[in-house]
């Protein structure tokens, strides 16, 4: 039984790289932002724009919680905030958690992003100078978090089988 956690920002790789393990291994592959968004019947962006960042925060981590004590065998994608509140970066140091930190250079995640921000609101509007600014703030202040992940797998230049099997070396 494997419980593996992948963390790190948007566009860094982890919903493709979750679901080419679980191809790959047969571990059931789960997406927080997908958990939160059936158990609440709402959208990561509704429950935001309703509730606020501290309620959704606050709901996030007790699912994230409830997941990893009730689960044994998954690979579990966060939120790319996700570690950053609640103590939910300590959970990462759990005796029998595997966690990866995906981590990308600003201007990788630069050029991934720049492709879908039609697809994330939080960046929809910004133009490509602006992007990178904010990815390069948003990473000073989460990278503390996700160096909390016991294993950094380093992205760029990297296509996702070479991910996928460099995640699954070190799980050996």
């Amino acid at each position: 039984m494997q419980k593996i956690v992948l963390v790190g920002y948007m566009g860094s790789g982890k919903t493709t790289i979750g679901k080419k393990m679980a191809d790959k291994t047969g571990i059931p592959f789960y997406d927080l932002d997908e958990i939160i968004e059936q158990k609440t019947g709402k959208t990561i962006s509704e429950l935001f724009s309703e509730q606020g960042e501290i309620c959704f925060r606050k709901l996030e981590h007790e699912i994230f919680n409830d997941f990893i004590k009730n689960q044994d065998n998954f690979i579990l994608a966060l939120g790319g905030g996700t570690p950053c509140y609640a103590n939910n970066h300590l959970l990462l140091q759990q005796e029998d958690i595997a966690s990866f930190y995906l981590k990308a250079s600003i201007q990788e995640l630069s050029k991934r992003l720049r492709r879908e921000k039609k697809h994330r609101p939080l960046i929809a509007k910004l133009d490509d100078g602006e992007l990178e600014e904010f990815i390069a703030k948003h990473l000073f202040d989460r990278s503390y978090f996700y160096h909390f992940a016991k294993n950094v797998i380093s992205v760029d230049g990297k296509n996702p089988s070479e991910l996928v099997s460099e995640i699954i070396e070190k799980l050996a």
